[in-house]
C-alpha cells in the first residue's frame, strides 16, 4: 500500500484526488481545511487530514518532519496548492509576483525539498506538480504574467529533480490541465462550453497513473490533460 500526500486537498481537484486515490488503496495524508468538502472520506481509515501554512518554510520542514517520523514512508507526493492573478507586464507589480511565485512554487518546493531525502533513504519516490498551459503557451501567458511564470518554475524545479536523481527511482512530473471544469470557473466564463473543458476527475486520474505500477517506467514527464479545451 503507497503512502500519498495531498496539498491543497480541500480545493475541487484536491477532493478528485483524494477520491481518485482512496479508490485505488492508497493511504492519503491530506494537508487542507476541514471545510466539509472532504466530508466523504472522514471514516475512512486510509485518511487523514492535517492543516498547515504551506507558505512557510521553517513551518513546512518541521510539519513534513513530522508526517514522515508519524507515517514512516511516503511515497508521492501531489502537491496541488496554488492561485491565479490576472494582468500583463504593464499592471503586475513585484508584490504581485511575489504573491504568485509563493503559492504556486514556493509552497511546491518547500514540501519538496525535505520530502526528497526521505525519498532517497527509501529509493523511490514520486513527486507531482500541478502545471499551467499559459506557462507553456506565450500567447495565453502574457496576459497572465505573474501566474505564468509562477507555474514556469515548476517544470524547471522538475527538471532539475529528474537529473538529480537519475537512476534513484525518483522521479518528478508535472501535470498541465487546461480549463478545469468546477463551478468557480462555470461562473466566470458563462458563454463557454464546459463540456470542452476536462473534468478534476480525469486529471486526479492522471495523477494516479503517475504512481501506479502502469505508470513506473515513466520519466522525465508532463502530462498535458486538455480534452477539448
Amino acid at each position: 500500500m503507497k503512502t500519498i500526500l495531498i496539498t491543497g486537498a480541500s480545493g475541487n481537484l484536491g477532493v478528485a484526488s483524494v477520491k481518485k486515490f482512496l479508490e485505488s488503496g492508497c493511504r492519503v495524508i491530506a494537508v487542507g481545511s476541514d471545510s466539509g468538502h472532504l466530508s466523504f472520506a472522514r471514516e475512512n481509515p486510509l485518511f487523514n487530514l492535517h492543516n498547515t501554512d504551506l507558505s512557510d518554510e521553517s513551518l513546512t520542514d518541521a510539519f513534513i518532519q513530522e508526517l514522515i517520523e508519524k507515517y514512516k514512508r511516503i511515497d508521492a507526493a501531489v502537491l496541488l496548492v496554488g492561485g491565479f492573478a490576472a494582468g500583463d507586464i504593464s499592471a503586475t507589480s513585484g508584490a504581485d509576483l511575489d504573491k504568485m511565485i509563493s503559492l504556486n512554487f514556493k509552497t511546491a518546493y518547500f514540501v519538496t525539498r525535505p520530502l526528497l531525502e526521505h525519498m532517497v533513504n527509501n529509493g523511490y519516490g514520486r513527486i507531482i506538480f500541478t502545471g499551467a498551459r499559459p506557462a507553456l503557451k506565450a500567447e495565453q501567458g502574457k496576459d497572465l504574467l505573474a501566474y505564468s511564470l509562477s507555474k514556469s518554475l515548476l517544470f524547471k524545479l522538475a527538471d532539475f529533480i529528474n537529473e538529480t536523481m537519475k537512476g534513484k527511482n525518483i522521479m518528478a512530473s508535472v501535470v498541465v490541465p487546461s480549463t478545469i471544469d468546477t463551478p468557480a470557473n462555470r461562473s466566470a466564463m458563462p458563454g463557454a462550453d464546459p463540456s470542452n473543458w476536462v473534468r478534476p476527475e480525469q486529471v486526479a486520474a492522471a495523477m494516479e497513473f503517475i504512481t501506479s505500477e502502469q505508470g513506473s517506467a515513466l520519466r522525465e514527464t508532463v502530462l498535458k490533460v486538455y480534452h477539448n479545451a
